[in-house]
């Protein structure tokens, strides 16, 4: 059995962002994989300091206490991490990215995760949108050694339900099928 987490970056809830990612779960084989989903909506996760205080303390504890705690413990044990963003302005949301940076703490390297997703949706329409989200998606697989899991991206949802009837909703199920 593997763990899937699923991290929505959105701060509005029921969005674009995550009825893409329920989508995704919704295909998952829950009898041999468990999905726990972890939103960035009511989390308090402040950006990173580069104190490198984590890397002094011998637990690694951030020197800041919010709930990235929490978050840690829920990411540790996870083989599986989907990310899931809106692109407001060419790359993940400001309330994903303190939790992605906050990430500089070295208990990453005891996380079990080898595969990473990325699911991304965007008001806007013209062709390099996403591209310095697939870079940055790109340049991570690299650095972590993790296996690509899959990548959807949908532009042109701009408001709250959008997506739905979207043929990438059913992308992502088919996606999350390989779960």
């Amino acid at each position: 059995m593997s763990k899937i987490t699923v991290l929505i970056g959105s701060p509005r809830k029921n969005g674009n962002t995550e009825i893409l990612a329920n989508a995704f779960i919704a295909g998952v084989n829950k009898q041999v994989n468990t999905v726990e989903v972890i939103s960035v909506t009511g989390k308090r996760v402040y950006g990173c300091t580069g104190c490198n205080f984590c890397y002094r303390d011998n637990s690694h504890n951030c020197v800041q206490k919010d709930d990235m705690l929490g978050i840690y413990e829920k990411l540790a044990d996870a083989e599986v991490l989907v990310i899931a963003t809106p692109v407001y302005f060419y790359g993940v949301s400001s309330q994903l990215k303190c939790i992605i940076d906050r990430l500089h703490n070295p208990i990453r390297n005891t996380f079990k995760m080898k595969e990473l997703v990325l699911l991304a949706v965007c008001a806007d329409t013209i062709p390099t949108v996403f591209d310095s989200l697939i870079s940055m998606y790109h340049a991570v697989l690299s650095y972590f050694s993790l296996r690509n899991g899959g990548m959807i991206t949908v532009s042109g949802v701009s408001e709250k339900g959008d997506i739905l009837g979207n043929p990438a909703l059913a992308e992502a199920r088919k996606l999350g099928g390989r779960y």
